[in-house]
């Protein structure tokens, strides 16, 4: 019996969610728009039970938030990029590249983004083929290394990366080189 009281007095659930107010029912938007595809909600911040008409309802729009590509949307582009592969040329923009030849070193820094190229030094250089004594020996490494640097610096450049090719290592005449330009003043960003 009490049941029946309580139950009688309480707003009916399309009263207390409709877009008109408790007394009329939830109603249908005739626009075809995607965001008029969503509920309209009036949520009041008191009790139900104290007034049919509260001054103080809010009208709100809810909507959901998709964080996860839908199965069509990953079936489109199945070789979409990484976190780390889209933000890794913004966090180290400048690349260090080093070519060894039989017969001469070639190296250069580049901005990742912009694929400008930064400095560049090379023992095929005119001033350099004609001072150096051999143009692929541990000495030419060591003068290669200083020119990067030196060129880097003019360009305001005092951190570089380098990402070394699939199964080498840093060592060698690349390890001099890295070493040199790291002795004259420039940061390498792991």
């Amino acid at each position: 019996m009490a049941f029946t009281a309580i139950a009688s007095s309480l707003p009916s659930c399309s009263s207390v969610f409709s877009s008109q107010g408790p007394s009329t029912p939830l109603q249908k938007s005739s626009s075809l728009s995607w965001a008029s595809s969503f509920p309209h909600v009036n949520i009041f911040r008191g009790s139900p039970f104290a007034s049919s008409n509260p001054p103080y309802a809010k009208v709100l729009f809810i909507q959901s938030a998709w964080t996860r590509r839908s199965r069509e949307e990953a079936a489109k582009r199945p070789n979409k990029k990484s976190w780390k592969q889209r933000t890794d040329m913004y966090m180290r923009p400048f690349l260090l590249n080093v070519f060894f030849s039989k017969k001469f070193i070639h190296a250069k820094v580049m901005h990742r983004g912009t694929s400008k190229v930064i400095s560049v030094a090379t023992t095929n250089a005119k001033d350099l083929r004609n001072s150096l004594p051999s143009l692929t020996d541990h000495n030419a490494c060591r003068v290669i290394g200083k020119l990067i640097a030196e060129r880097s610096k003019e360009a305001d450049v005092y951190a570089i990366s380098y990402e070394p090719r699939k199964d080498e290592k840093i060592e060698g005449k690349l390890g001099i080189v890295i070493d040199t330009i790291k002795e004259n003043g420039i940061m390498f960003v792991p």
